[in-house]
């Protein structure tokens, strides 16, 4: 199995290259290399679908990071590498070359006939997650409205038992001739759309559209450890294409919510504890709750001071790569009593003076018992 190259290599672009650069990049290289200007060059093909899968996650910003720290494993399987043909390139990428499925292309390159179909609208939702999703990963099913193909017409727009008719403008070929100086560009003819086809007697379900709206349920996988902000795609679950075009496809804009207990750190977790002054001075070991809704044991050094982080491993949130989790923070808080008795008022004092309160007082400093009482009253 041969190594694949860099994508930065690729591309002919430095690590730090924005995404203008990538994008010019990108054009320029499948441009050099489309099909339609090498016929029968397999070299020029590899070439062509090589740069389309590098631009695919170097546009990407999440999985470009992933790329960045643990190279082609990190990004291997996702959306966006390994196109199986030119078709795949031009559905997800015609937008960068002037729209539609490749219309750039046809334009410069010829293509003649009734141009491909249009890919379909994205869609795009958000979806609320808890801390403990997070914390697990979850699968969710989310509803969305979208237009789906009219059954009544297969799409066609037409009245069934009816037939569309050619074009006039472009008599049929769904493409019309353009002069521009010295050039002649191919265009999608005005009239049709570029199907080539109109529809005389529409379809009394969609009314021509060849779609009719429909609320649909989608099930999502959402993996663990995600943030805030984190798309995930999900292919051909948009709008209808035109003209037999593909479906666009689904994204999801994952939004977590923020904790009452817990506040997370990318994947490390904040939390604060409350123990008494016994504790901080002698040392104990308590139980701390988790994201994950376990308890895990802690200890507590003597003389751990108020406000202190103590770190439990590994029971944060799991990263995002998958390779082990972050940490729980535990900030210690002091309780201290709202009100004492006679005789802990007594081992207060007697404390403070094993502790050399006579010799703080003899300094103008406050005494432990000073400090106490400044609190209770």
């Amino acid at each position: 199995m041969s190594k694949k190259r860099d994508y930065y290599e690729v591309l002919g672009v430095d690590r730090n290259a924005d995404d203008e650069s990538l994008k010019r990049a990108y054009r320029k290289l499948a441009l050099e290399n489309h099909p339609d200007r090498n016929p029968g060059n397999a070299d020029a093909e590899k070439r062509f679908k090589e740069a389309a899968e590098a631009y695919a996650v170097l546009s990407d910003p999440q999985r470009r990071q992933r790329y960045d720290q643990y190279g082609h494993a990190a990004v291997d399987g996702v959306q966006g590498g390994g196109f199986a043909s030119a078709e795949d390139i031009f559905a997800a990428f015609g937008d960068l070359f002037g729209g539609g499925s490749g219309g750039f292309f046809e334009q410069f390159f010829g293509g003649g006939g009734r141009r491909r179909g249009r890919r379909g609208a994205s869609l795009k939702v958000d979806l609320e997650l808890t801390l403990e999703e997070v914390a697990t990963g979850v699968r969710r099913t989310i509803e969305i409205k979208r237009a789906e193909t009219c059954t009544n017409c297969s799409g066609s727009g037409a009245k069934p038992g009816t037939k569309k008719k050619r074009c006039a403008t472009c008599n049929g070929h769904g493409q019309v001739i353009r002069s521009q100086g010295f050039f002649q560009l191919r265009q999608a003819c005005p009239t049709c759309q570029g199907q080539g086809e109109m529809v005389d007697d529409p379809c009394p379900k969609c009314h021509g559209r060849g779609a009719v709206p429909k609320v649909a349920p989608i099930n999502i996988q959402i993996p663990a450890g995600i943030e805030s902000g984190h798309t995930e795609r999900i292919a051909g679950q948009g709008e209808p294409g035109d003209g037999g075009g593909p479906p666009g496809d689904l994204v999801v804009v994952l939004h977590v919510k923020e904790h009452d207990v817990y506040t997370r750190f990318h994947d490390d977790l904040l939390m604060q504890s409350r123990v008494s002054f016994r504790q901080v001075v002698m040392g104990d070991e308590i139980e701390i709750p988790t994201i994950t809704g376990e308890t895990v044991s802690m200890k507590i050094p003597p003389g751990t001071q108020p406000g202190e982080k103590l770190r439990v491993r590994n029971h944060g949130l799991p990263r995002a790569d998958g390779y082990g989790r972050g940490n729980l923070v535990v900030q210690v808080q002091v309780d201290v009593p709202k009100k004492i008795s006679d005789e802990q008022e007594e081992l207060l004092r007697r404390f403070d003076e094993l502790d050399g309160g006579k010799k703080g007082k003899k300094s103008g400093k406050k005494t432990i018992f000073e400090k106490v009482k400044d609190i209770f009253s």
